[in-house]
């Protein structure tokens, strides 16, 4: 079937596959249509909801309360970082190199009653301390570590607990 418009154009198209390929159009313009009717559907609920109870004008002072939230929080989280900078800074002259070391002074008493501890800060300075247990009593005697050394000699035990202070560990018993 020909058309006379078509052939007065110059154009041999049959009207109904035109009308064919119009209907397809027409098809495919109602999916779309229904498509974004769902989409706006879906985001006037969640505009609704959001608004829901509230104006422009108590929305905007819940936005600058929240905004003053946060500028506290901001405030917060400064403070407590430089807290925690200070705590670190206070650590380094706790004692946190720890070497234990324990031993028999006399060999008929038995039961390794006497010990050596070192405790180091992070600088490597503090100090021995030695208890010599003995069948007359339990002596305690100190010795400072500067810099992780004596000016005074040390006894054999007392090396071995500042060479364990000495060490990366924290604590170490032997």
């Amino acid at each position: 079937m020909n058309s006379n418009l078509f052939s007065a154009m110059g154009l041999s198209i049959d009207p109904g596959v035109l009308f064919l390929v119009m209907f397809i159009l027409w098809v495919i313009t109602i999916v779309i249509l229904i498509v974004l009717l769902s989409k706006y559907n879906g985001i006037k609920q969640n505009y609704d909801f959001f608004m829901k109870g509230s104006d422009g004008e108590s929305l905007e002072g819940q936005i600058k309360t929240l905004f003053n939230d946060i500028a506290v929080l901001k405030l917060s989280s400064e403070k407590n970082r430089n807290d925690i900078r200070k705590i670190i800074e206070n650590l380094k002259d706790t004692y946190q190199r720890i070497g234990i070391v324990k031993y028999d002074a006399f060999k008929e008493m038995g039961g390794k009653l006497s010990f050596c501890v070192a405790l180091l800060n992070d600088n490597r300075t503090g100090f021995i301390l030695n208890s010599v247990h003995s069948s007359d009593g339990c002596y305690v005697y100190t010795k400072e570590i500067i810099n992780g050394e004596c000016a005074i000699s040390l006894g054999e035990e007392e090396k071995k607990a500042l060479m364990l202070a000495l060490q990366d560990d924290s604590i170490i018993f032997e």
